[in-house]
């Protein structure tokens, strides 16, 4: 099962095989990232806490389910963003990581009932160009909603590529998702054929 709501996690998932039911979780990630901030957790720390959340919430309505949770944080200079809510919250996200270095902290947990299986993190680390403000808003134009669902309102996939001069790590972990590595967990517990 994969406890995400989220359209490019199943699809990365499907694109590389994998069959699974979708369930999101009911987890409010706020009062989890401020509980982590005044812990003084990492972001490495607080991704895997909203992935485990996620995974654990699912896994307790489905007794002996293997239960994908994921998270993704996105940090640049100790700020952490969310995914922004309107056109505006991406024009002002977009803003604030122009001619900046960002990176992309995702977690991949499995749980079965109450327990974890299996946990993994992974960064990424985004180099973002100085763009024009008239590229900007040619962008927010052409992209539309669709950049709403990604935490620094880009989809690398497609026009954000342009966005960026510099991208280091795996292309499945910028999307929200690390694949190689939890295809190798799922090959291990023998859902996967080896």
């Amino acid at each position: 099962m994969l406890g995400s709501a989220s359209v490019v996690r199943g699809d990365i998932l499907r694109g590389a095989g994998v069959s699974f039911i979708v369930e999101a979780s009911n987890v409010d990630e706020k009062p989890i990232k401020i509980r982590c901030r005044k812990q003084g957790l990492s972001v490495e720390e607080t991704a895997m806490a909203l992935a485990e959340a996620k995974a654990a919430d699912v896994a307790a309505k489905h007794p002996g389910a293997l239960v994908i949770g994921a998270d993704q944080i996105l940090d640049c200079d100790g700020r952490w963003f969310d995914k922004p809510e309107n056109a505006d919250a991406a024009r002002d996200t977009l803003k604030a990581l122009r001619s900046k270095q960002h990176r992309l902290i995702n977690a991949v947990t499995v749980y079965r009932d109450s327990e974890y299986l299996w946990r993994h993190t992974e960064v990424a680390t985004l180099n973002m160009r100085d763009f024009s403000d008239a590229f900007l808003e040619q962008y927010l134009e052409d992209g539309g909603a669709d950049i709403l669902a990604s935490v620094g309102a880009y989809r690398l996939e497609q026009s954000g590529a342009q966005l960026f001069t510099t991208v280091e790590g795996s292309y499945f972990t910028i999307l929200g998702l690390p694949l190689l590595a939890l295809l190798e967990f799922l090959r291990l517990q023998g859902v996967l054929v080896k």
